[in-house]
């Protein structure tokens, strides 16, 4: 099914062994990533399963645009991604660029029809977008919503609202 929709590179496990190393792969990608630059910015994008290779190659485009690596780690299944933009912090135009990508990214999964948090929420980093995806009212109705659950502001405080 994967080369049928496009695949360049299909590696299936033989047995539970190899299915151990690939998962083991995959848990060391992070690490892999931030030797590339010392920092990492992740992403968590999720777009219908139909647009995952869209949202693939519109990643490689915004790498290249932004002359910076950006790996990405999905499950393929759900069509969750996690853009992980490799850069110098100490480096104040490589961190620019490194924003901006960030920001592009948010910008291409909201444009293919996704969310900008596929499971591990809005974070600080994407606290500006969530008013772009759910609009004023959904943003009302979220703060709402934290209100009835947290009436005294003490949990995680100044983050969100």
């Amino acid at each position: 099914l994967c080369e049928a929709a496009g695949a360049t590179q299909v590696v299936p496990a033989e047995d539970a062994a190899e299915s151990e190393l690939l998962l083991q792969a995959r848990r060391s990608s992070l690490v892999a990533l931030e030797a590339v630059k010392g920092t990492t910015m992740i992403d968590d994008v999720c777009v219908p399963r139909s647009r995952l290779g869209d949202m693939l190659e519109g990643v490689e485009r915004i790498a290249e645009k932004h002359r910076l690596t950006i790996g990405v780690c999905a499950h393929a299944g759900d069509g969750n991604t996690h853009p992980t933009v490799c850069f110098d912090a100490a480096d104040p135009d490589e961190s620019r660029r490194a924003r901006e990508s960030f920001d592009e990214i948010m910008a291409l999964g909201l444009e293919l029809g996704g969310t900008i948090t596929g499971e591990h929420g809005v974070g600080v980093l994407k606290k500006e977008w969530l008013a772009r995806e759910l609009g004023p009212v959904g943003v009302e109705m979220q703060r709402q919503i934290k209100q009835a659950f947290d009436p005294l502001g003490i949990l995680n405080p100044g983050k969100l609202f």
